[in-house]
């Protein structure tokens, strides 16, 4: 990973928005409706040399492919993999039975009947041994079709490095739940252990094409709410510590320096009320063998935790990717509070080479499930940057 050396160096976390034609072909995939596989390869390159060209336009230095060839952050994970079937059932957000009323308008304003939606909350079960496809077409797709919008670019149109994203064993294992009579996994760790080894041949292959990876651990934080409501903190962080155990597992051949970890709250624009704090969960995450950390930061939820990094800052080796962008609201963030933020987590840790601009989660993390209008991603995008050329100036002069 490139550190800043010059100048603040800006990047994301991943997700981007699809067209709407990806989208749909996206969802009845997943559904099972045969679709047109020459169709699919053309809007997936499409849409990735769209959202390359977007992003240099907004300024980002560290750039990827936006997940458009994925339904889901982690949920397209039953399309590379066998085992899965029937349907996992998982809890309902604490948000969304603590306060109604949000549950009623999150519900029509996000998530209406009118059109498919991508299976979310009602993701498929392991319900037999989990084994990654053997040719890696998908992921194959993936990456031929980013070479190839980045080999289109005109000269001096480049990102300074680019990343792609994966999906964590540990948060794959908590969407995709193990079914209780599934013959091949008697625990919970079994089956995370097996997505660990599985997945591992995914992130073998972005790092093998050249491109940093991005591990998707959301589970860290976000499944205090989800699979450990109401239940003791220290179940959730005994569950945390297996995840970063078969996390690295994993990434057990693969240097640390390429590879950074994205960790947050969950990406939806709600209360948040029952959120954990990012102090107990800090020191199992820095257990990862991994070289950055991406990390939710400007939500109002958990925007005074920059004091828990203070206290606790990242092991020394570390490159920190703080959110400074919500992804949740269509408010643009000025430039100088981008600017501000990114001076106070340098300071935070002590060195401003150290430091990347990024955003709290992804703009798509779903197929058709978006809180921020298209045209405003890549005008947050771009206060991003320009808030990273006024941090530059105050920490480099």
């Amino acid at each position: 990973m490139r550190a800043s050396s010059e100048r603040i160096l800006t990047t994301h976390a991943g997700s981007l928005p699809r067209t709407d034609r990806l989208a749909e072909l996206l969802i009845r995939r997943e559904r099972g409706a045969d679709i047109d596989l020459t169709e699919m390869r053309h809007e997936v390159e499409t849409a990735i040399d769209w959202v390359v060209e977007k992003q240099l336009e907004s300024g980002i230095d560290i750039g990827n492919d936006g997940e458009e060839s994925r339904v889901g952050f982690q949920t397209y994970v039953p399309q590379r993999m066998s085992g899965f079937g029937g349907v996992s059932s998982r809890n309902l957000l604490t948000d969304m039975v603590k306060f109604p009323a949000y549950a009623e308008m999150f519900t029509a304003r996000t998530w209406s009947t009118e059109v498919d939606r991508p299976k979310v909350w009602n993701a498929p079960q392991a319900q037999t041994a989990v084994a990654y496809e053997a040719d890696l077409q998908d992921v194959k797709l993936e990456t031929e079709s980013f070479r190839a919008a980045l080999d289109r670019r005109a000269a001096g149109e480049a990102f300074v490095e680019t990343f792609m994203t994966a999906a964590s064993p540990g948060i794959i294992s908590t969407t995709m739940l193990r079914a209780d009579d599934n013959p091949d996994y008697a625990t919970d760790a079994d089956y995370v252990m097996a997505l660990a080894h599985e997945m591992k041949k995914e992130y073998d292959h972005i790092i093998a094409e050249g491109h940093l990876l991005q591990i998707d651990a959301p589970d860290l934080a976000m499944e205090r709410q989800f699979m450990f409501q109401n239940r003791p903190l220290d179940e959730f962080l005994e569950r945390c510590a297996l995840h970063i155990e078969a996390l690295n597992v994993a990434l057990a051949d693969i240097p640390p320096e390429k590879v950074r970890l994205h960790v947050c709250f969950g990406n939806w624009d709600g209360p948040h009320i029952d959120d954990v704090d990012l102090a107990p969960i800090l020191p199992i995450i820095y257990e990862a063998k991994v070289g950055g950390l991406s990390l939710a930061c400007a939500n109002p939820r958990h925007q005074h935790e920059w004091k828990v990094l203070k206290r606790n800052p990242p092991p020394e080796s570390w490159l920190l990717i703080p959110g400074l962008i919500d992804v949740t609201t269509n408010y643009l963030e000025h430039p100088e509070v981008v600017a501000d933020r990114i001076c106070l987590f340098a300071d935070v840790i002590g060195d401003r080479s150290r430091i990347l601009a990024g955003c709290d989660c992804g703009f798509g993390t779903f197929a058709t499930f978006t809180f921020v209008a298209e045209d405003v991603v890549w005008a947050k995008l771009q206060m991003l940057s320009e808030g990273a050329k006024l941090a530059s100036k105050r920490l480099w002069g």
